[in-house]
């Protein structure tokens, strides 16, 4: 009889962290979008602020943040920008983010260019705001 309950406290410990896993919840990782300001630092120089709640991060603030220079730039009369460098920060729940962007009438140089017209028709597709 002793084998058993030897038996016993292992198989239980297994269920238990089993049933443990079974019991978490999945993250969501739909993020909530709070809001975006754009403001035109120079001619061709912009500051976009985003604010969401959830998400991924830093990955959902870096599309959030090109949608509203898209916007911007192509409400601007530019059809380009051009990713410079984005601050990310957690607090509260908040997920906030500050790039900055230069806007162009045509193609700038460089990897982290953005197609205004192509990436408003993307963030409409994925559900993104623009402004």
């Amino acid at each position: 009889m002793k084998a058993p309950v030897a038996l016993a406290a292992p198989l239980g410990l297994a269920l238990a962290s089993l049933m443990g896993c079974a019991a978490a919840a999945p993250v969501d990782e739909t993020p909530i979008y709070k809001g975006a300001e754009t403001l035109a630092l120079d001619d061709e120089l912009v500051n976009v602020r985003v604010t969401l709640k959830g998400g991924r991060g830093a990955a959902d603030i870096d599309a959030y943040s090109r949608c509203a220079v898209a916007h911007h730039a192509q409400a601007g009369g530019y059809g380009f920008a051009r990713h410079l460098r984005t601050n990310v920060a957690q607090q509260g729940g908040l997920w906030r983010g500050d790039a900055v962007y230069t806007v162009s009438s045509e193609r700038p140089r460089g990897l982290k260019t953005i197609d205004a017209a192509a990436t408003l028709r993307d963030c409409g597709e994925q559900g993104i705001p623009t402004i």
